[in-house]
């Protein structure tokens, strides 16, 4: 294949603190400006970040809209993208200068690869980062079970500023269900998975940013956040099950990826609603399944005996519980020391990806 141009989309919302360092990001990379394009899309900031965008003008276009979401940004942004790849950047993360010529060269080389992601570097404002990357990289398309349980414990590799899409398939999935007010990216790149093969390299090529505004991230603290990521999580359930069928998902294929996403949403309700104590205890059994299925027996035995309460309690008490324990630090430490998280699941694909 030849030459390919790319038009990079950006979408932002109240981020003057960080979207400068984002644009500039992208004008530094380390690829020819006359091959890309920079379209920004404020999803109606009403602090000083269009003002900001604007300084870089005419390098880069700044489309402005009302208050929508990630999704509504998505669904303005994508169809005015004039390249035959989108990569895509939150307004709050910005790229390693590799980014885009190591990416782009890697479609370029097989036309069969329609995405693109790749490891990412979590970046947080005390200045710590820690470094989140496969070993090797991966080659998948969504069209058995075995890729699907592979997929879904890779989704962090193919969010928003990691991820890189041939155009006409982002084009074919619009538009995306405007409930997603976060969590887009991932119906997005998904429903692209049952689309076309994609790769998911071991480069760390994207600095993620971990800050308070996060949306997804900010869950953690706000119960009124919390119960916009509790909807949004269900909206994303419903919301996939409709776009792979349609999409010619295998039912196999449907049923796998929804596992993790329904649970993720049913651990949220029952810590804000609550409900029966054998629901909890169904919920982190198959999460852990998922995650952890090949921990060591000490690991798997601290779990069982440690989700024994969740029968016992009602869910709100569970989880209340399980918080403070895991803020504590003489917990943490004994954790850390003696008996430490496991590692998601190791499955192999058999697919060769030449790096």
């Amino acid at each position: 294949m030849g030459k390919l141009f790319v038009s990079v989309l950006i979408d932002t919302y109240n981020h003057e603190r960080f979207i400068e360092e984002a644009i500039v990001s992208v004008l530094e990379q380390d690829f020819p400006a006359s091959d890309r394009e920079i379209l920004v899309v404020d999803d109606g900031s009403t602090d000083r970040t269009p003002e900001i965008v604007r300084k870089f003008e005419p390098h880069v276009r700044l489309l402005r809209k009302e208050n929508g979401g990630q999704a509504s940004a998505f669904n303005a942004g994508i169809p005015e993208c004039r390249g035959e790849i989108i990569a895509f950047l939150d307004g709050d993360d910005w790229w390693a200068p590799a980014k885009l010529a190591r990416v782009v060269e890697t479609m370029r080389a097989d036309a069969g690869i329609g995405m693109v992601g790749h490891g990412i570097v979590e970046s947080f404002n005390d200045g710590r980062n820690k470094v989140v990357a496969l070993d090797k990289p991966e080659r998948l398309r969504l069209n058995t079970a075995r890729a699907s349980q592979v997929f879904r414990l890779h989704r962090a590799y193919l969010g928003t500023s990691r991820l890189i899409l041939r155009a006409e398939i982002a084009r074919k999935i619009l538009p995306i269900p405007e409930e997603l007010v976060f969590e887009a990216d991932e119906y997005l790149f998904t429903v692209a998975g049952v689309l076309s093969e994609f790769v998911i390299l071991k480069d760390v090529l994207t600095h993620y940013r971990i800050h308070g505004g996060n949306l997804f991230l900010a869950a953690n603290r706000e119960s009124n956040a919390l119960r916009r990521k509790q909807r949004v999580l269900a909206s994303l359930f419903r919301a996939l099950d409709r776009g792979l069928r349609a999409n010619g998902a295998p039912e196999e294929v449907t049923d796998c990826v929804l596992e993790i996403v329904g649970a993720e949403a049913e651990q949220l309700r029952l810590t804000l609603d609550g409900g029966a104590p054998w629901e909890t205890y169904h919920v982190e059994r198959t999460i852990y399944r998922i995650q952890h299925a090949d921990a060591a027996w000490r690991q798997r035995v601290f779990r069982q005996v440690t989700t024994i309460p969740a029968l016992l309690l009602p869910p709100r008490w569970f989880y209340a519980a399980r918080s403070w324990l895991a803020s504590q630090p003489l917990y943490k430490k004994a954790r850390n020391e003696f008996l430490p998280a496991p590692g998601f699941t190791k499955i192999e694909t058999h697919k060769h990806v030449q790096e």
